[in-house]
């Protein structure tokens, strides 16, 4: 499914995609819209999984883990630690060690994940603004698929948050949302 529509017809009749992810029970695959890109043959030789370390990680590994293996595709586990807000001026030394913890006790806590979900996934942690940092991801490991996690329970807020929809849109590849 195509994630950009016309001005007009979005205007009238909101995001179709949207509307999709929001509220479909099964996974869904998202693309660049073919008028303003011209999408290449999806091959299925590498895929990237966006995992955010929540309750719901293992199952989005599981799946990503599962349907890359069953495809034949090289897979790497991406996890994005958002960048400290803070304009304070800190010792450089200080918030570098800080970045290093961080990047420990995600690394410590994907191994587990990984072993409970069965994944052998390369492993790639980033600092960095979320959704910038996983579209680049996407590019420097020419994703031919980058796998999101939605919420598994539809609700009053929906299964899709505005980052995953905002990853949909702007990826430089396909996007498996499961």
């Amino acid at each position: 499914m195509p994630t950009h529509a016309g001005l007009f017809r979005r205007m009238l009749l909101g995001s179709t995609p949207a509307k999709v992810l929001n509220d479909a029970d099964c996974p869904v695959l998202t693309t660049q819209h073919a008028e303003t890109i011209s999408p290449r043959q999806l091959e299925h030789r590498e895929w990237v999984c966006a995992v955010g370390l929540d309750s719901d990680s293992q199952r989005v590994l599981r799946y990503a883990s599962q349907t890359a293996d069953s495809v034949h595709a090289n897979f790497t586990l991406v996890h994005v630690i958002p960048a400290s807000g803070s304009e304070l001026t800190v010792e450089l030394d200080l918030e570098e060690s800080l970045q290093s913890a961080k990047r420990e006790a995600a690394s410590r806590r994907i191994e587990a994940l990984q072993g409970a979900a069965g994944s052998h996934a390369l492993v790639s942690i980033a600092i960095g603004p979320i959704k910038g940092m996983l579209t680049e991801a996407a590019r420097r490991l020419r994703a031919d698929v980058l796998v999101i996690g939605r919420s598994p329970q539809s609700g009053g807020l929906g299964r899709l948050s505005d980052l995953s929809y905002a990853v949909a849109r702007d990826a430089p590849c396909p996007v498996l949302s499961v």
